[in-house]
């Protein structure tokens, strides 16, 4: 994956001297309220850091700066189909950063990687995420009710949680 430059970001692959900016977001339960993890420890960071250096599915969200803002997740699925995530630093929020990157990645996969359709899953009380969803172009396809759990409760029980699921064609990308 080549590196996508927009006017305020540069969208890369990590490299293992990300983990103080990854360290920065990942520690913080506001950002991580609706991921399928714990905060993060500072060791644990550069760890997590090192390893999404060597896999291709997570991209680096950057300041022209070189400042680490946010990262994506995408990854190829079955039938042309790629799956895009995304976690952003909350200091960073309401400035439009996600949606500049999440079109340009979208723009990406479309035109240079041959995507056909593009899909994306978040939490249905996660307003911030559809919306952005929605900002770029994709329609909510559907609701996948208690599909999945990350947590359990104090007795071992999962606790379920819907997800909203969006997708996008290429034909409809504009």
């Amino acid at each position: 994956m080549r590196e996508i430059i927009t006017d305020r970001l540069v969208i890369r692959k990590f490299t293992e001297h990300d983990g103080e900016d990854l360290y920065e977001y990942f520690s913080n339960p506001n950002v991580l309220e609706f991921e399928p993890y714990k905060p993060y420890s500072k060791e644990k960071s550069y760890v997590e850091a090192k390893r999404r250096a060597g896999d291709e599915r997570f991209l680096a969200v950057c300041l022209k700066s070189g400042k680490l803002i946010g990262n994506f997740y995408f990854a190829k699925e079955k039938f042309e189909t790629w799956e895009v995530g995304y976690v952003f630093n909350d200091k960073y929020w309401g400035n439009g950063y996600a949606t500049e990157g999440l079109l340009a990645l979208m723009k990406y996969g479309f035109h240079e990687l041959g995507v056909r359709r593009m899909i994306a899953m978040c939490d249905p009380q996660n307003s911030h995420s559809w919306k952005l969803l929605e900002r770029v172009g994709m329609r909510r396809e559907g609701t996948l009710l208690k599909n999945v759990y990350f947590f359990t409760d104090e007795d071992g029980n999962p606790i379920w949680k819907d997800t909203y699921e969006y997708g996008i064609l290429k034909s409809e990308f504009q």
